[in-house]
Order: structure tokens, then sequence, then C-alpha cells
């Protein structure tokens, strides 16, 4: 199959390995997979943009989820933990960024992708099928994201969401661009 990616998604696909080592992930999910899409140029990042958002921010608000390690500030919040006070009294102890590292080690070689990740990617392929596309770019990659059902596409909907868009706009953005080209 990774024989008919293009070569934009294939950088990102590879990019996406990069994004996961920064972060410290233990294997690639479409967190990671949409912050390579987001920070490349081509069909992908386009698409973001005709749909009200900026990739730039995309990426970095996505990286900012894979820095939190999941951790979720709003049911903290309900049991009357301030995380923001936490990072701050981490970071004086233990330096910038410490509570982002806890618990992370680099990563050397090959990284794998995670269940959600193969699977986004797997209908990349039936979405390039049904637009009648003989090659997978970043288009395709995205909308499989958005199809998985995966964190990477909860985070894209949340994105498109708080930008005032929702994830029909986002498809309609791709379609319309496929047909442009």
């Amino acid at each position: 199959m990774f024989e008919k990616f293009s070569k934009e998604s294939r950088a990102a696909v590879v990019a996406a390995q990069t994004v996961a080592r920064e972060a410290g992930s233990a294997s690639i999910d479409t967190r990671h997979v949409l912050v390579a899409l987001a920070s490349t140029p081509g069909p992908a990042a386009d698409a973001l943009r005709r749909s009200g958002l900026d990739p730039a921010d995309v990426a970095e608000a996505l990286r900012a989820d894979l820095r939190s390690g999941g951790i979720d500030a709003e049911a903290l919040a309900a049991l009357g933990v301030d995380l923001e006070a936490v990072r701050r009294e981490t970071d004086a102890v233990f330096g910038a960024g410490a509570l982002d590292r806890a618990g992370r080690k680099a990563r050397k070689g090959h990284i794998p992708f995670t269940p959600d990740a193969k699977k986004a990617l797997e209908l990349a392929l039936r979405e390039a099928v049904r637009l009648q596309d003989k090659t997978i770019d970043g288009r395709h990659v995205l909308l499989g994201i958005l199809r998985a059902d995966c964190t990477g596409g909860r985070a894209l909907e949340r994105a498109l969401h708080d930008a005032g868009y929702d994830v029909a706009t986002l498809r309609t953005a791709v379609e319309e661009q496929h047909r442009a080209v």
C-alpha cells in the first residue's frame, strides 16, 4: 500500500515518526500523523486552510496535546486540582517542562504505529479509491483520520469546532480541492 502514497504523504508518514520521537511517545498515533500533515506544505495543509484553520495552529495544538501526555486539566479541576499550579510548582523544583517529560524516555530506532493510525492509513486508501485517485496524498490521509474515529480525528474535530467549523466543512474543502485538481 505504501507504494501508492504520494511524496507528500510519504514525507508526512516519515515525519510522524520524528514528531513521536520529539514528544517522547512510545508509538505513533494519528495526532503525530496530523502534526506532520499540517506541518508539510501540500494538499492536507491547503484543505485545513480552506476549512478556516491555520495548519501551524493545528500542529501546535496537537503538539501541546502530545506534550500533556493525556493529562485532562478539566477532569483534574473537577477534583479541585489546578494543573497549571502543579505544573508551575514542578517546573520550579525540577526545571522547565519537567511534568511534560515525566516518565518519558527518548526512543531510538523504529517507533510502531498504533492500530488506530494503521486503520487511518488503510482508510486513506479507501478514500483515494472512492475519489478515483491513483495515489494517496495528504487529503486522503486527512479523510482517513476523520473516518477512523481516533484520537487525532477527535482532536481535529475539536480544533474545527473551536474555529467555528465542523468536519463536514473540512470534508467539503477536501473534495472541492480534489475536483479542482
